[in-house]
Formats: C-alpha cells, sequence, structure tokens
C-alpha cells in the first residue's frame, strides 16, 4: 500500500475540499491510502484582525507551505485564491480539478439593487467592496472574519444588513453546513463582480519534481481549468497583488479560445475608480492573455 499526507487548514471548508481530494485519490490510484494532515496559519490563528492588516502574502498558506518543504506533507490543497503567485522555491503546482461555480454570492433576505439605503455589508475583500460600490455606491461596508457558517450567524444575528461568500465554498460544504435557509442567498452576476482569480478551483501544492505525487492527481486533473487558472493567475502577478488589492478576473474557454476579463480599482485624489478590460486568444497563450488584461488596466490606472 502506498500511503502519503495531504496538509490542509482545519476550517470546515478548507477539511471538505481536502477529503474530497483524498477520496478522489484513493478511488482512481489503487491500494493508495491518502492522511489528512491539520496545519494552523497566521490567519487561522489571529481571527480578529481585518485581513488587510497582515503584513505580506500567504497569510493562510505559509505554515503549510512549509510543512511541505520540510518533508512532513506530500501535497497541501489549498484554495487557489488564497495561494500567492509565486510559490516558494522547491514548490510548484499540480494540475488542479474541474472548477466549481465561481462567482460570488450575496448572503441578504433580498438582491443587491434591493438592499436598504445605506445597508451595511460585511465583507474584508476590497475587490468586492469596490465593485458592489460600482452598481450601489449608497452602501457602507465593515470588515468580517471567520468561516462560511460564522459569516452567515453574524448576518443572522443583525450585525451585518449582508455578506458576501464564494458560491464554491456553499456549494461545496453544502447549505446546511453554510447555515443558510432557501431564499438567504443571491449569486452576483458577473457584470455585477468579477470574481477573484483562481476562485472555485483547488489549489494542488508538491513539491518540485515529485512526479510520484503529481502522477497520482493526474485522473482528476481538468485541462480547461488548468488553462484558465493560468491566464487568471498571470493576471495577478502582473499586478504584484495578492488578495487585498481590488483586482478580479474570470477567464472561460470555448473550443481553442480563451476569454480572459479583468477588473482593477485604482485610488485617485482618494477615490477609486473601476475599470473592467478583456482579451481573446489560443488557450496555449493563456498566460499571455491574462498579463496582458492586467497591464492595460494598469495602464489605465
Amino acid at each position: 500500500m502506498t500511503k502519503i499526507k495531504l496538509g490542509t487548514r482545519g476550517s470546515e471548508l478548507a477539511l471538505t475540499q481536502s477529503k474530497w481530494v483524498a477520496r478522489e485519490m484513493e478511488a482512481h490510484n489503487e491500494g493508495l491510502s491518502v492522511e489528512i494532515v491539520i496545519i494552523k496559519t497566521r490567519g487561522d490563528r489571529d481571527q480578529n484582525s481585518a485581513l488587510n492588516k497582515f503584513a505580506g502574502k500567504g497569510i493562510f498558506t505559509k505554515e503549510i507551505e512549509d510543512a511541505l518543504l520540510a518533508g512532513e506533507i506530500d501535497l497541501a490543497v489549498h484554495s487557489l485564491k488564497d495561494l500567492p503567485t509565486t510559490l516558494p522555491p522547491g514548490l510548484e503546482l499540480a494540475d488542479p480539478p474541474k472548477r466549481e461555480d465561481p462567482r460570488d454570492l450575496l448572503v441578504s433576505k433580498v438582491p443587491v439593487a434591493e438592499l436598504p439605503e445605506g445597508a451595511l455589508v460585511g465583507t474584508g475583500s476590497a475587490r468586492r467592496r469596490e465593485q458592489l460600490r460600482l452598481i450601489r455606491p449608497d452602501l457602507t461596508f465593515d470588515e468580517i472574519r471567520g468561516n462560511v457558517a460564522t459569516r452567515v450567524k453574524k448576518w443572522r444575528d443583525g450585525m451585518y444588513d449582508a455578506t458576501v461568500l464564494a458560491c464554491a465554498g456553499v456549494a461545496r460544504l453544502g447549505q446546511e453546513a453554510a447555515g443558510l435557509n432557501p431564499g438567504e442567498s443571491y449569486p452576483l452576476d458577473y457584470s455585477e463582480c468579477l470574481p477573484a482569480p483562481g476562485q472555485g478551483i483547488l489549489g494542488l501544492e508538491i513539491r518540485e519534481g515529485d512526479e510520484a505525487t503529481r502522477n497520482l492527481l493526474s485522473n482528476i486533473k481538468c485541462e480547461e481549468t488548468t488553462a484558465c487558472c493560468e491566464a487568471e493567475r498571470a493576471f495577478l502577478a502582473e499586478l504584484d497583488g495578492g488578495c487585498h488589492i481590488p483586482a478580479g478576473a474570470r477567464a472561460t474557454i470555448q473550443g481553442d479560445t480563451l476569454t480572459i476579463e479583468g477588473f482593477l480599482a485604482t485610488e485617485i485624489d482618494g477615490k477609486f475608480r473601476g475599470q473592467r478590460a478583456s482579451r481573446q486568444g489560443p488557450v496555449d497563450q493563456a498566460s499571455q492573455l491574462g498579463r496582458e488584461v492586467a497591464r492595460e488596466l494598469r495602464e489605465r490606472g
């Protein structure tokens, strides 16, 4: 029997994602046993500070990557949107499985257009905040921390008029585990809010050159998701950004053509101005297309 160790954060969503990967790997590799190892990250230890107050990148990934480099685990499973575009030397990404719904999800009694004047939205994401301001300039915003169910409970307890989650997280957990009832959530259209680069994609991180682990993952990879991932992460890398900058991107594929649309909000005279740009081209130019969109937005700003 072959045994490997999979490292993950300890939140319910992280464990749900990691258990899915473990089950799929075991189902596609006879005689494989995957042990899940929970690792607490800096972002997990500090549940009170606003995300933009943390110095550096990788607040939800560094400790897991350290364990991977040290050989304490063989594979790390992340939400790809949390993973910095520059990985530590010695680590690389394996091809991801099929993407879950990348849209953002408004948790509210009513859609965004029907929120009361001056409604308070709980979100720590500059990307979500600046895009929602474009369609509802009257909205107010406050930081919110915690896992999916905790954020839903804070909204239900009346601390906020609405909050915003990732559709993918709720889909993977299920409505009941997320604490949501029917009629309490509304997916945001891409025209309203472009997702974070990589949102809905699982980041499968391995040691550089570890072909044995890469081969164990090969049966669950999705080539279309891989190309979209390359385009969106190239977009973010060109902006030299992490999860704190007000930037979003979404890549899609039709036949041999990849389309990527990006959003960036830039601050001018104390006010943010949001703009979009897009590119189309061959799938094998995914990274180049992502970088071109980022450069256009940066030059405009």
